[in-house]
């Protein structure tokens, strides 16, 4: 990660806010934020923290059901970056949630989670950004550069899955 100035160089996870006793970058409150009406009576929550006019990144979290918590937020240089996070269709804040009984799962997809992704890109007016993934976040970050390679700036990735059977048995 060190090739792309001002992303964390080192290890800023939930667990480890601080590495060889430094903090990463500071947990930032969002300048912007709001819901996404995404369609199939799914609302997407969305945050934008760092500079408005800086290098647009989005956050890509894990799984499964966890949202983007506030850690995230400590990979990226706010002075240097604009970036977006979201809870994805299901997770966190966003409604309704995959554990709501009766929900619909036909509509928690990787394909609409892509679509997400876009509509996200656009109402921000973004024309390409770094995506950044981790776990399940570094499957829907591929997903998403394959149909929209012309949208990523830089693919930054850990923890890589593909969700093959063999992986996921």
């Amino acid at each position: 990660m060190s090739g792309s100035p001002g992303l964390g160089s080192d290890l800023c996870g939930a667990s480890n806010w601080r590495h060889n006793g430094r903090m990463c970058y500071p947990v930032v409150e969002p300048f912007d934020s709001g819901v996404l009406e995404a369609g199939s009576g799914h609302q997407v929550h969305w945050e934008r923290v760092g500079s408005p006019h800086g290098k647009p990144a989005v956050v890509l979290h894990g799984g499964p059901g966890s949202g983007a918590l506030p850690w995230w937020r400590t990979y990226f240089d706010p002075g240097r970056y604009s970036v977006n996070l979201f809870d994805q269709r299901g997770c966190g804040r966003s409604r309704p949630l995959a554990s709501e009984p009766g929900i619909d799962l036909s509509a928690i997809t990787t394909q609409h989670l892509i679509d997400d992704l876009e509509a996200l890109r656009d109402l921000h007016g973004i024309d390409r950004w770094l995506v950044f993934g981790g776990s399940w976040g570094s499957t829907l970050g591929l997903a998403y550069a394959v149909e929209y390679p012309s949208r990523v700036s830089e693919l930054v990735l850990w923890g890589v899955t593909t969700t093959t059977q063999h992986e996921v048995d």
